[in-house]
């Protein structure tokens, strides 16, 4: 009997899993997906600010007032910048793959084109974001 492997390989005869030899996923394609997963990390990263801010109101006017002051920091509202940026980019690649489930914009060439349609989409969502919390009064004091 001879000693079980422990490279992490899979033993020598073995098939490897159909998505190692079946799938080939374009630049644009592995790009999309990647930056569709980190946009939903960092949404989640988000949620802690909103509870901070759902507990110091909750906690009462002078725990809201040290919040206030933290959460208008510049820094925070850079973050702000850049989670409308992954909230807009997740969105769109959320509606692609809604459409990739009705079997459309599957070959490699419209998953290319759409993966800039994505990246297009989310910046234009995002600018808009940025503009109306910026412009609209819902920054003003």
């Amino acid at each position: 009997m001879s000693p079980p492997e422990t490279s992490g390989a899979p033993p020598r005869g073995r098939p490897l899993s159909p998505h190692m030899s079946i799938y080939r996923m374009s630049r644009y394609s592995l790009l999309s997906s990647i930056s569709n997963r980190f946009a939903g990390l960092l949404l989640s990263l988000g949620l802690l600010l909103l509870l901070y801010w759902l507990i110091s109101l909750a906690e009462g006017a002078r725990a809201y007032a040290g919040a206030h002051a933290v959460l208008s920091s510049l820094p925070l509202k850079v973050i702000y910048a850049l989670l409308a940026l992954a909230f807009a980019y997740h969105l769109a690649a959320g509606v692609r793959h809604l459409v990739w489930d009705t079997g459309h914009g599957l070959s490699r060439q419209q998953s290319q084109r759409s993966a800039r349609w994505v990246f297009a989409i989310a910046l234009l969502i995002a600018a808009v974001l940025i503009w109306w919390a910026l412009f609209s009064g819902a920054g003003a004091q």
